[in-house]
């Protein structure tokens, strides 16, 4: 992932959403501070674990300001169908085409049947300024509950004027 984690701006990928709707990740932030996830898929049981546990979080980030966004390589029909499953409310993109896979640094090379993304995560600003990336290959990289709203709140207390009380 080393090309990712170099990245001081992420690039605003333009990718479908779960219901095929064309998004952008600045549309998605809308002002707000983004965690960005890749996911290998819905048929890989710790990307199921892990997005249950960002569904957890859902209540918090809508009423902090903030925003989640998934990326994976399932056509927008699969999405729509895992996310209803898992109960999230945030936008499942889909590179079912793989367009950014290789421009990101982004490919799972072990995997020769599905080639999808590697798993990461990435906190971001509301211009998409890279905070925090997360190698999730091996699943203990990606970020806990407790990493992604530590690093929701430093972003939040960078970017909020009226966050300081003196």
């Amino acid at each position: 992932m080393s090309a990712a984690v170099e990245l001081a701006v992420f690039p605003d990928l333009a990718l479908p959403d779960h219901t095929g709707r064309p998004r952008t990740l600045n549309e998605i932030a809308n002002g707000d501070p983004l965690v960005l996830v890749f996911s290998r898929g819905w048929w890989c049981p710790k990307e199921q674990r892990h997005l249950r546990q960002l569904v957890a979080l859902q209540d918090e980030f809508e009423v902090a300001y903030a925003k989640l966004a998934v990326v994976s390589i399932d056509p927008p029909e699969v999405q729509a169908a895992f996310r209803a499953g898992l109960g999230a409310r945030f936008p499942f993109l889909s590179d079912a085409e793989r367009r950014y896979l290789d421009e990101l640094g982004l490919r799972e090379t072990t995997d020769t049947v599905h080639h999808p993304y590697r798993p990461a995560a990435f906190t971001l600003y509301p211009d998409l300024r890279v905070h925090n990336a997360y190698n999730g290959y091996w699943y203990w990289g990606r970020p806990t509950q407790e990493e992604i709203r530590r690093d929701m709140r430093e972003i939040t207390m960078a970017i909020r004027s009226d966050w300081d009380l003196s």
